[in-house]
């Protein structure tokens, strides 16, 4: 029993783990909580809860898997707004009363400095708005993503665009049309014989007192009619006024609140509190226009129950015009109707939306209101799913009957993509001097297609042609034709049909390109085009000549075996030939004429040499650059040369550097007018241009590492070159060298070698895996451990058993070990001690833990059941 028990809580840790696991995995470093849905909020809190995590726990978790700070204060309040919206999920808004004391106190305490007011009155936090909405946008983007396609309302976007607020323009001048009420405040400036301001306010019952002249009835009239009215009264009392002596001027200060209703299918339907300056399509812009089943095309004004206005939202969506937006007043009702024929366009047109259809509109409308067919669109016919009492039906449409159909509500046209066939095309390609896609005329013949593209090239093959042609049920034939009797008429032309293509094919598509090789002492060994006569002397030419040290004499050419005998054992496999030719390429006429694909060989001259050169520097009498004099000349030699060793020479620390081993790169050819093609084989003409800049390179290399970088201007090249080209450091035995002149240590020059005999050394270098790397002074009565402890000693990456010593001379020697002993290799002057670090490992993590506990589990279950 208690083993049960055991198995139990281990399945439920290791349950624990994984589930924390799993949350703990996720990367967060590129997530953007601006870009997350509600959705997907929602997603991430419930796979925190199930880890057993809290909010602030979950953000801490976010944080160490790599969100951003900023990333993670967003989360917050994120979360905060949805914990909010779980218990109240939905926003109401609240009407007013129809006393409208509130909107007039809040109207009054909104009212701007600069004596107009634009106040919205009881409308909602905007942006709390706009992100609810932005909310119910992502999940129906979101079911698009799926599969469930929800077409958008033509308009719909139009007054939840924040880029759009239809805001009355405050600052502009005094409309000449507003009619005058309560609370507007009047500014009346008297100026000439009498000079006075006036800034008085219209009272309830819309009149305004003026100065020595008395109360004047301006409410509900126009501005002009008010001035009128106003220049009159103030005319008995200022006779100035009568003689143009005295001017007066009429504007609005302040303007007064009014108060609309919207009504219907609205977003936001309720009362507000707008600038008497304001417009249906502020108010509409304000509720956030029609809803989902609301009219964009019978939008109705009431006032005084009459209906003053109906807007076409269309008729400012497609023209631009504001046909019907008014400017509203005191009390008025927006009603949104809705909407009675709704349609959908989709397919080939330019913008695919459900658009709303009035009575007297047909199919024509509705293209024209989808901005028109695209560029692919199939134009003869446009198919109708129509809705019936009891089922769905299809109708075909033609493009005569577009202004004759009328729509249906729930009708869906579907605009179809044209074929990707073309009816009247036909194609020549090969060797035509202007191959390609051809219109199929009444009666065209091959023959005449041919000399629609302008002939045959000079290489076209004359013996056959093919066309390949579609049958009726679209599997491909091909008729094979004679070329040269179709042109001669000897042979009956044929008929072209659509979609047929005739393909004419050059010579030198039936057969290998052919190409030469020449390699050896030339200046620049490839491979080259064949011609027709072409000599040895024409190909060595092409090839730049022979170089310095080439003979030519015993000049080879490979040739190809054409009939040789497959069944011999001797066969042969090419055809070696051997001519001699003068060395100034004169013309002969017994010169050897080449075949495609020989091979000619050119052989460097008997006893010719270059020189070679290595370089001594250092600790001897006589430092410098020395050629090579004999095939056999060794490093005792060239030392006895420069004159010895120095007294302060170190003859155990001398090195030998020597070039690395050639590089060997990928190679191109060259056609018969000089100019790289790519693309044959190694080798061959790639070393036209690159084997001679290889050996450019080299040269400049060697003469950086023997000169030192004397008399170089671009050292940084040279240094980059000789990196490229490489050179190994080889461990010498000077010492011995010079005891045993001639002996296997003493080895043989090569060029380009540089031999170093530095001076007595008196320090030992300690790096890598150490606490301090530094240069040490040599002792002889140390141990390579001490030289590490007097470095520090090792650090806690140290590979100690990797550890090893690279002496003056280049030679590297190891640390050994014997039983439990560290047999450390004897330290020199001018060595280095190097300790590697161990390989990176790799820490144990969530999912080794997993593996840990489920292999226990696993035992516990064996050993239960043994038990058992």
């Amino acid at each position: 029993m208690n083993f049960k028990k055991i198995f139990a809580v281990l399945l439920f840790f290791c349950s624990i783990i994984i589930s924390q696991h799993a949350f703990a995995q996720t990367s967060y470093a590129d997530v953007k909580v601006d870009d997350l849905t509600d959705a997907q909020v929602r997603q991430l809190m419930q796979k925190a809860e199930s880890a057993g995590y809290s909010d602030a726990q979950m953000e801490q978790m976010a944080a160490v898997q790599g969100m951003p700070a900023d990333e993670v204060q967003k989360l917050t309040t994120r979360v905060e707004q949805l914990r909010k919206q779980g218990g109240n999920s939905q926003n109401k808004i609240k009407n007013q009363n129809d006393d409208g004391s509130d909107d007039d106190d809040q109207g009054q305490s909104n009212k701007s400095s600069s004596g107009r007011n634009y106040d919205r009155g009881n409308l909602a936090d905007t942006s709390k708005t706009s992100r609810l909405n932005h909310s119910d946008r992502d999940k129906k983007q979101m079911k698009d993503a799926f599969g469930n396609l929800i077409p958008k309302v033509f308009g719909a976007d139009l007054f939840k665009n924040d880029n759009i607020t239809f805001e009355p323009n405050l600052r502009m001048a005094t409309p000449k049309s507003y009619i005058i009420g309560p609370d507007d405040q009047l500014l009346i400036d008297l100026t000439g014989d009498n000079e006075a301001n006036y800034k008085l306010t219209v009272s309830a019952e819309g009149t305004i007192r003026l100065q020595y002249v008395g109360l004047v009835t301006v409410g509900g009239l126009s501005i002009e009619e008010a001035t009128s009215k106003i220049r009159a009264a103030m005319g008995k009392t200022y006779g100035g006024l009568k003689n143009g002596r005295t001017n007066v001027a009429i504007n609005l200060g302040n303007i007064r609140s009014i108060k609309i209703t919207l009504l219907g299918e609205v977003v936001k339907p309720g009362s507000y509190t707008l600038s008497s300056l304001s417009t249906v399509f502020n108010a509409l812009s304000a509720s956030g226009g029609p809803n989902e089943n609301g009219s964009f095309r019978k939008i109705q004004v009431i006032r005084n129950n009459k209906i003053v206005s109906t807007i076409d939202v269309y008729s400012f969506l497609l023209k631009g015009l504001q046909t019907g937006n008014i400017r509203l007043q005191d009390q008025d009702i927006i009603n949104i109707p809705v909407y009675q024929t709704r349609v959908e366009m989709s397919g080939e047109v330019k913008r695919p939306a459900l658009f709303e259809v009035l009575n007297t509109e047909s199919l024509e409308d509705v293209i024209g209101f989808a901005g028109g067919f695209s560029n692919k669109a199939y134009t003869a016919k446009i198919k109708v799913l129509q809705n019936t009492n009891k089922e769905r039906r299809i109708t075909d449409v033609s493009a005569d009957d577009f202004d004759k159909y009328t729509p249906l509500n729930g009708d869906k046209y579907v605009v179809e993509a044209i074929l990707d066939r073309f009816a009247n095309r036909v194609e020549i390609k090969g060797a035509v001097f202007r191959p390609g896609q051809y219109e199929l005329d009444k009666g065209l013949t091959l023959k005449q297609l041919i000399l629609k593209a302008d002939g045959l090239k000079e290489d076209a093959f004359l013996n056959r042609g093919y066309i390949s042609r579609l049958n009726s049920d679209n599997s491909l034939a091909l008729i094979s034709f004679d070329v040269d009797k179709i042109l001669k008429g000897t042979e009956q032309d044929i008929p072209l049909r659509r979609e047929d293509k005739v393909t004419i094919s050059s010579i030198f598509d039936l057969r290998d390109e052919y190409k030469v090789d020449i390699k050896g002492e030339v200046r620049l060994p490839g491979t080259f085009d064949y011609a027709d006569g072409m000599t040895i002397q024409s190909l060595i030419q092409m090839a730049g000549g022979f170089k310095e040290g080439a003979t030519p004499n015993r000049i080879e050419i490979a040739r190809r075996v054409k009939d040789g005998d497959a069944n011999s054992i001797t066969a042969k496999t090419a055809d070696v030939l051997n001519v001699s030719i003068s060395r100034d390429l004169t013309i002969q006429d017994s010169s050897f004429v080449l075949q495609p694909f020989d091979i000619v060989s050119i052989r460097s001259a008997e006893g010719y040499q270059t020189q070679q050169q290595v370089k001594v520097q250092g600790e001897v009498l006589y430092p410098g650059i020395y050629t090579i004099t004999n095939k056999d000349e060794r490093i005792s030699d060239v030392i006895k040369r420069a004159g010895g060793l120095t007294v302060l020479s170190f003859a155990e620390g001398a090195s030998l550097k020597r070039p690395g081993p050639e590089v060997v790169e990928d190679t191109d050819s060259l056609d018969r007018d000089g100019k790289l093609k790519k693309g044959y084989r190694s080798g061959s003409a790639g070393k036209n241009v690159k084997v001679k800049k290889e050996e450019d390179r080299e040269k400049l290399a060697n003469l950086k590492r023997l000169q030192g970088g004397d008399g170089v201007t671009d050292t940084t090249h040279l240094d980059q070159e000789a990196k490229n080209l490489g050179s190994d450091l080889v461990g010498i035995d000077l010492v011995n060298i010079l005891k045993k002149p001639k002996s296997k240590n003493d080895l043989l020059l090569e060029d380009g070698d540089v031999i170093n005999v530095p001076k007595e050394l008196q320090t030992v270098k300690v790096s890598g895996e150490v606490l301090k790397p530094i240069n040490i002074v040599y002792s002889h009565n140390k141990s390579m451990k001490d030289y590490i402890n007097g470095a520090g000693g090792f650090t806690y990456n140290a590979n100690k058993k990797g550890a090893y010593i690279q002496y003056a001379n280049g030679s590297v020697d190891a640390n050994r070990k014997f039983l439990f002993f560290n047999n450390y290799p004897e330290v020199k002057p001018g060595a280095e001690i190097f300790v590697p670090k161990h390989a990176p490992r790799t820490p144990l993590g969530a999912a080794g833990l997993i593996g840990i506990f489920s292999g226990l589990a696993t035992v516990a279950a064996v050993l239960i059941s043994v038990l058992r």
